[in-house]
């Protein structure tokens, strides 16, 4: 590549006495230093390859996204770095197919996992005499996780409109029942047949069923829709005994076995009982899924200095390591009959109390989920002082 000043010199180069040919070849390195220092600043990458598709000039932030030292890198071919690009036929595109090649996207994971667009112009297109190419590289990651993000935001959306007006059917016929319990009841105490009490007993447990769906559906809509939890200091401990006799009959009916592991002097976390209740409802709600045929299940409580965290361990089918990546997308399942939508409730509930949820599974051995709530009032842990070493006695003269 000649710039015009370059083409004017090496024609007058003949008729230049010493002094000037020194003058201009100073000029020439402090063009060079100029233009070095352009596109070294730049943060696209820059790669120069020849006709072989060997590199013949990258700058700085061409070696830190691909992973190499651009001060070394001269005469390595490309493949090396970049191996799922067929170079080759690259560089031996004529005219016409290099106007049809654009902007690619590529994802590497060395040096780290990113996202790359990069395009390629033929030096022939600058001069017709010049082979090989220039490799112009930009890193898109942040704009690939901005994309997934709008992508995301606009799925929960359509969940929570989807959600809403299923609960709202639902909520129909639970009132309905409501209603129709209440005259059975009324009717019930006018009778005098002999098994009365025991009838009464139904209905009461038939009520107590259609109001725990109410409420169900009430924690529900609030924890799709995105509103402010409203916290207030409550025991951990309580929380998750709530659950546990909420759940109580699916727990003995599917002959499940529950330890809990809760110290009575944990401190209590400024949350929203309604909304942690109903994602531990969930967590619990699906360790009884993957444990059809019984099992264990381990509720363990901690406290830590920032965090009070809560295991929950099941010895179940456990999670594909393919799946565990989705778990929390919603409308993602490996249930025949489930929503996918329980666990991405849970995520949003413990994203809003300020925490985060941790998954390990392993097939076929269990799962546990880890939920981590952050405490109150952090407690400081003081460190203990280095020992200083032990200096030896001056000698004396």
């Amino acid at each position: 590549m000649k710039s015009a000043f370059l083409d004017k010199l090496i024609a007058r180069l003949d008729r230049l006495d010493p002094q000037s040919v020194q003058t201009h070849f100073l000029r020439l390195a402090r063009e060079k230093g100029l233009l070095e220092t352009i596109f070294q600043s730049i943060q696209e990458g820059v790669v120069v390859l020849d006709g072989k598709g060997i590199i013949t000039y990258a700058n700085r932030a061409a070696g830190e996204l691909i992973g190499f030292s651009h001060e070394t890198v001269v005469g390595k071919p490309m493949n090396r770095f970049l191996r799922d690009i067929e170079w080759d036929r690259v560089l031996n595109l004529d005219a016409g197919e290099w106007t049809k090649l654009s902007s690619h996207q590529i994802e590497i994971s060395y040096p780290e996992p990113r996202f790359l667009s990069f395009y390629v112009v033929p030096l022939s297109a600058v001069e017709s005499r010049e082979k090989g190419a220039v490799l112009i590289l930009r890193d898109i990651t942040h704009d690939r996780k901005q994309e997934a993000s709008l992508l995301e935001s606009e799925r929960l959306n359509a969940v929570r409109l989807l959600a809403a007006g299923v609960a709202h059917e639902i909520g129909n016929p639970l009132n309905a029942l409501n209603i129709h319990l209440q005259l059975l009841d009324r009717e019930l105490k006018k009778c005098s047949v002999s098994n009365r009490p025991a009838l009464l007993d139904l209905v009461q447990v038939a009520s107590t069923e259609v109001a725990r769906l109410d409420l169900i559906i009430t924690q529900f809509l609030k924890a799709i829709r995105p509103s402010k939890p409203a916290l207030v200091k409550t025991p951990m401990g309580t929380v998750i005994k709530d659950t546990l006799s909420l759940l109580k009959q699916e727990i003995e009916n599917r002959g499940v076995h529950v330890e809990l592991e809760c110290p009575t002097d944990l401190p209590p976390l400024r949350l929203d009982r309604d909304q942690i209740k109903q994602a531990l409802f969930n967590i619990i709600k699906n360790a009884l899924h993957a444990m059809s045929e019984g099992g264990l299940l381990r509720i363990t409580a901690a406290a830590s200095d920032r965090f009070l965290a809560v295991a929950f361990r099941d010895n179940g089918t456990g999670i594909a390591p393919e799946d565990i990546g989705h778990i929390f997308d919603p409308y993602y399942t490996t249930k025949a009959e489930g929503s996918g939508i329980g666990l991405m409730i849970v995520q949003r509930i413990i994203q809003d109390h300020g925490g985060r949820i941790d998954v390990h599974s392993e097939p076929g051995m269990g799962t546990t989920f880890t939920v981590f709530l952050p405490l109150d009032e952090r407690r400081v842990r003081l460190l203990k002082p280095h020992a200083r070493p032990k200096t030896e006695p001056e000698e004396t003269p």
